[in-house]
C-alpha cells in the first residue's frame, strides 16, 4: 500500500482494519464474537450478545487496545477466537493526535514517532502506559514478548528495534495466523456447512427489512418490544407489528419473514433488535468521528439523573468539518456512580479513548458554573487543562443569562413579590380544568366578537388557541411567554377572575380569588407585567441565538454587548415611552392610574417597610432603573469571560463590514496561547500570511457581506483559500472551536427523558445509548447505507448464513 500524506492517510490509517470487516466476519472464529470497545483506557467491562439468542454471553475486559487487555490465553478457549474477531474489527489503537511525553534517554529527549504507524501498522501506542505493543502478537503471537506485555519504550533505536521485530520469524508466523483468520471462507464451518445463494439471499433479505423497520422506530424514538408478544397477543409491539404490517403489504416480504422463515433464523428476536441497534449506532458514531478526523475539538458536557435515578453523562463534540462549518454532534451519553470532577473525567477520558480520540487534541471545554465542572484546583477543567493546557473552558452563556435574571428575581422585592403573584394566579387558574376550559371559552367569545366588528383579522396562523403555561424554574424563557399571554389575554383573565369570584360552588376559594382580583387590577401589577416582559423580551432574544449549534463566540460576545446596550438605552431614555404604553394600557382597562406626584403607599403591603417617596420617584428610581441596573450590573459580573484577553484578541478575524476590525497583532497575540499549535517558527510564518491574506480577502468579492466567523471559514473552504493560508485558518478553526453554550447537551436531555420514558425506565446503559445517539443524530443516521450497517452487523459473530457478500 502507498503512502498518503495528511489528514486523510491518518484516518484511512485508523479505519483501515474496520474497512475489511466482512472477511473478519467470515474468518475462522467460534460461534461467538464480541462486540469489543477498544481504547477505552478504563477497564470497563463489555457484555457480549449472542445473536443466536442461546448459550452463554462472553464478557470481555478491555482497558486500552494495548496494555490493558486480558491476554487472549485468559479467555475460555472456545472465546479466544471470538476476543480476536472483536479487537480486529476494532482495529489498532493509533492515537495519532496525541502529544506523546519526551523521556530522557542517554542524555537526549526522545519520544515515541508518529511516522512510525505509517511505517510499521501493526504497532499499537499506549497513552496510559507511554510504551508500544505489536497488535499482531497480542492477538497469535508468543505472550512472553516485550511487544504484548511490557510494552516497548527504547525510542532512541526506534527503527532498529521495529524493523527487527518486524522481521523476526515470531511475528511473521503471528501475521500469517492473521492473515489466514481474516482471509474469507477458511474456516472448517463454511467447508463443512454449505450454504446456498438462495439461503443467503433469503438471510438478507430478512436482516434488511428487520433493520428498515428498526430504522423507523429509531428514527421516531419509539419503542421496539411490546409487553407481550406471544402469538397469542393482539399487540406484539411496534417492531412486530411493523414487520407483520410490511409482510401483509408486500408478498415479497412476506415470502421470507415471519412464519416463512426457518424457526432458527427468524432474526427478530430482542437480542438480534438489540445488536442491530448497536450496529446503527456503531456506523452513526463512526462517521462522526471520521467526519473529525484527526482534528482539534471541544467537548460539551453535563450531567443529570434519568427517569430510573440513574447520573447520566452526556459528552458532545464541537468542531469545524471539512466544509468548514461548525459542528456541535452527540458523541455518548455515559452513566458515572458519582459527579466528583475525577469521577467524570475519568469517564470522559475512557469514552475518548474508545473512539481513539485523546485529551491532548482538546481545545475548548463548556460546561454549567457548578463547582465540580469549573473549580480552579479540582474541577473538571483544571484536570482537563493540565494535560491540554490550551483547553480553554467558557461557561455557558445561556446558563449565566439565566444566572442574571435569576439574581435579579431574588435581589429586587418588585420583581420577587411579582412573580409571587404570576405564582398565585396560575394556581388559581390552573388547579382544574374547569378552570381552563372557562379560560378558553371566554377567549373564543370575545375572538369571535372582534372578528364580528372588524377589530382583528381572521388568517392562517392568527388568533390561535392560547393559555397560561406554568413557567420552569430554570427555563426564563418560559417566564416571557407567561408573561406575554397574561398581558395578550387580561380582560379574559380578568373576566374569568370576577367570575369565579361570584361564583357559589367556588366559596372556599374566594379568599383568594378576590384577593388575586384586587392585585390583578392594580397598577403595580400592570407596570410591573410590563417592565419585566420588556426586560425579558430583550434577553430571550439574547437566548434564542444562543442555542444555535454553529454560534461563535465572538457573535455571542457581540450579543451580550447589544443586551447591556439596549438595557442602558432603556435606562437613559426608555422611561417615558415605557410610562406612557403603561398608562395607554391602564386606560384601555379602566384600571386606576395614580397621580406620578402623590405619595406612594405599597399595594397590600405595610408602608413601614418602605421610605416616604412619590409614586413617580418610587416607579421610576426604584423600580425601573433599579431593575436595569441591576441587570446590567449582572450582566458585567456573569459574563467575566468575556473580558478575558483571549477573547479580546477574536474579534481581530470578524469578517464583518469588510474586515474593519481585522488586526494582525491581536491575531499573532491570540496564537501565542496556543503553544502547541503554533511554534515561533509557525507563529512568523502566520505573520507573514496574515498580510497577504487580509490583501487577498478584502479584494475577492466573494468575501464582501460575511457578518461571522463560521460564514468565514466556510468561505475559506469552498474558494480553496484554507489551503493556501492554513495557519490563518487553523486560529480561525480555533476560535471557532470554544463554545458558547451547552444547548446541544440540553437537547440530549430532552431526549433522554422521552427515550428513557416510564413505561422504558429498565433500559440498561448501553441500549440507552445506541438508541440516543440514532434519535438525536437522525439526521446523520438517515444518510447511513443499509450495506454498511448489514456487514457490520456481519462482522460481529460467525452467522448461520456466513458471509454475505
Amino acid at each position: 500500500m502507498k503512502k498518503k500524506n495528511g489528514s486523510i492517510a491518518l484516518l484511512f490509517q485508523r479505519h483501515e482494519a474496520k474497512a475489511k470487516k466482512i472477511d473478519v466476519g467470515s474468518g475462522i472464529g467460534s460461534n461467538q464474537t464480541p462486540f469489543v470497545c477498544d481504547g477505552s483506557g478504563s477497564g470497563s467491562t463489555v457484555v457480549v450478545d449472542d445473536a443466536s439468542g442461546s448459550g452463554s454471553d462472553p464478557v470481555v475486559d478491555d482497558a486500552s487496545g494495548s496494555g490493558l487487555r486480558q491476554l487472549i490465553s485468559s479467555f475460555d478457549v472456545n472465546e479466544r477466537d471470538a476476543a480476536r474477531r472483536g479487537y480486529i474489527l476494532k482495529g489498532t489503537c493509533q492515537p495519532h493526535a496525541h502529544d506523546f511525553p519526551i523521556t530522557r534517554i542517554y542524555g537526549k529527549d526522545r519520544r515515541f514517532s508518529l511516522i512510525w504507524f505509517y511505517t510499521y501498522p501493526w504497532i499499537e501506542y499506549s497513552v496510559e502506559k507511554d510504551a508500544s505493543f505489536c497488535f499482531t502478537c497480542y492477538l497469535f503471537g508468543k505472550e512472553n514478548g516485550t511487544f504484548v506485555t511490557g510494552g516497548w519504550r527504547n525510542w532512541n533505536v526506534g527503527t532498529i528495534a521495529l524493523t527487527k521485530h518486524g522481521n523476526s520469524k515470531g511475528h511473521q508466523f503471528a501475521q500469517e495466523k492473521l492473515n489466514l483468520f481474516v482471509q474469507k471462507d477458511t474456516k472448517i464451518d463454511t467447508v463443512i456447512v454449505k450454504v446456498s445463494e438462495k439461503e443467503k439471499l433469503e438471510y438478507k433479505a430478512r436482516l434488511t427489512y428487520s433493520l428498515r423497520c428498526l430504522r423507523f422506530l429509531l428514527h421516531q424514538g419509539l419503542a421496539c418490544h411490546g409487553h407481550d408478544e406471544s402469538e397469542e397477543s393482539h399487540n406484539r409491539g411496534n417492531f412486530l407489528e411493523l414487520l407483520k404490517w410490511l409482510a401483509g403489504n408486500n408478498e415479497e416480504v412476506n415470502k421470507v419473514v415471519l412464519k416463512n422463515a426457518p424457526g432458527n433464523c427468524i432474526l427478530t428476536s430482542p437480542r438480534i433488535q438489540k445488536q442491530i441497534i448497536r450496529c446503527c449506532s456503531e456506523e452513526t458514531t463512526r462517521y462522526i468521528i471520521e467526519e473529525l478526523g484527526d482534528d482539534h475539538y471541544a467537548i460539551l458536557a453535563d450531567e443529570c439523573s434519568d427517569i430510573s435515578h440513574k447520573e447520566q453523562l452526556a459528552v458532545c463534540l464541537r468542531y469545524v468539518d471539512k466544509l468548514g462549518r461548525v459542528c456541535e454532534r452527540f458523541l455518548a451519553v455515559v452513566h458515572v456512580a458519582g459527579t466528583t470532577s475525577l469521577e467524570l473525567k475519568a469517564a470522559i477520558q475512557s469514552l475518548l479513548c474508545r473512539h481513539h480520540l485523546t485529551i491532548t487534541q482538546i481545545r475548548g471545554q463548556g460546561y454549567d458554573g457548578a463547582s465540580n465542572m469549573k473549580g480552579e484546583v479540582k474541577g473538571l477543567k483544571t484536570l482537563i487543562m493540565k494535560e491540554s493546557p490550551s483547553a480553554y473552558y467558557v461557561h455557558c452563556f445561556a446558563h449565566q443569562l439565566q444566572l442574571v435574571l435569576v439574581a435579579v428575581a431574588k435581589g429586587n422585592v418588585g420583581c420577587q413579590t411579582f412573580f409571587g403573584q404570576i405564582s398565585r394566579l396560575l394556581n388559581i387558574i390552573g388547579v382544574s380544568c374547569k378552570r381552563h376550559d372557562m379560560l378558553r371559552d371566554v377567549r373564543a367569545r370575545k375572538l369571535k366578537k372582534a372578528l364580528e366588528l372588524g377589530e382583528i383579522e381572521s388568517g392562517s396562523g392568527l388568533n390561535q388557541e392560547m393559555g397560561l403555561a406554568r413557567p420552569g424554574d430554570t427555563r426564563w424563557g418560559s417566564h416571557y411567554k407567561t408573561i406575554l399571554h397574561i398581558i395578550d389575554m387580561y380582560s379574559t383573565i380578568r373576566e374569568v377572575l370576577i367570575t369565579l369570584g361570584k361564583d357559589p360552588t367556588q366559596r372556599d376559594d374566594w379568599p383568594n380569588i378576590h384577593a388575586m382580583v384586587l392585585i390583578f387590577e392594580s397598577f403595580e401589577f400592570v407596570f410591573n407585567a410590563h417592565l419585566m416582559l420588556v426586560i425579558l423580551g430583550y434577553t430571550n432574544e439574547l437566548s434564542q441565538s444562543l442555542q444555535k449549534k454553529d454560534q461563535d463566540i465572538v457573535n455571542a460576545m457581540s450579543l451580550v454587548g447589544v443586551a447591556k446596550k439596549r438595557m442602558q438605552q432603556m435606562r437613559s431614555h426608555g422611561w417615558e415611552g415605557f410610562l406612557a404604553k403603561v398608562t395607554s394600557f391602564c386606560r384601555k382597562y379602566s384600571i386606576d392610574i395614580p397621580p406620578m406626584d402623590g405619595k406612594y403607599e405599597p399595594h397590600g403591603r405595610s408602608h413601614r417597610f418602605y421610605p416616604e417617596q412619590t409614586i413617580d420617584d418610587h416607579y421610576r428610581r426604584e423600580v425601573y432603573i433599579g431593575v436595569i441596573d441591576r441587570i446590567h450590573q449582572e450582566l458585567e459580573n456573569r459574563f467575566d469571560e468575556v473580558s478575558m484577553e483571549l477573547l479580546l484578541c477574536m474579534p481581530a478575524l470578524n469578517p464583518s463590514n469588510s474586515f474593519a476590525s481585522f488586526d494582525a497583532q491581536k491575531v499573532l497575540r491570540l496564537a501565542t496561547f496556543y503553544p502547541k499549535d503554533f511554534s515561533s517558527a509557525q507563529l512568523t510564518e502566520l505573520e507573514l500570511q496574515l498580510d497577504t491574506y487580509i490583501d487577498d480577502v478584502k479584494e475577492d468579492d466573494r468575501f464582501q457581506g460575511l457578518n461571522s466567523l463560521s460564514e468565514l471559514s466556510i468561505k475559506l473552504v469552498a474558494t480553496q483559500k484554507h489551503d493556501l493560508y492554513g495557519k490563518v485558518f487553523l486560529i480561525l478553526k480555533l476560535a471557532l472551536i470554544l463554545p458558547v453554550a451547552t444547548a446541544t447537551v440540553e437537547r440530549v436531555f430532552s431526549g433522554l427523558n422521552l427515550v428513557k420514558s416510564q413505561t422504558r425506565n429498565r433500559m440498561c446503559d448501553e441500549f440507552l445509548n445506541d438508541c440516543l445517539v440514532t434519535w438525536i443524530e437522525r439526521e446523520i443516521f438517515s444518510n447511513i447505507s443499509e450495506d454498511d450497517i448489514i456487514h457490520t452487523f456481519m462482522a460481529m459473530r460467525k452467522r448461520k448464513a456466513g458471509a454475505l457478500d
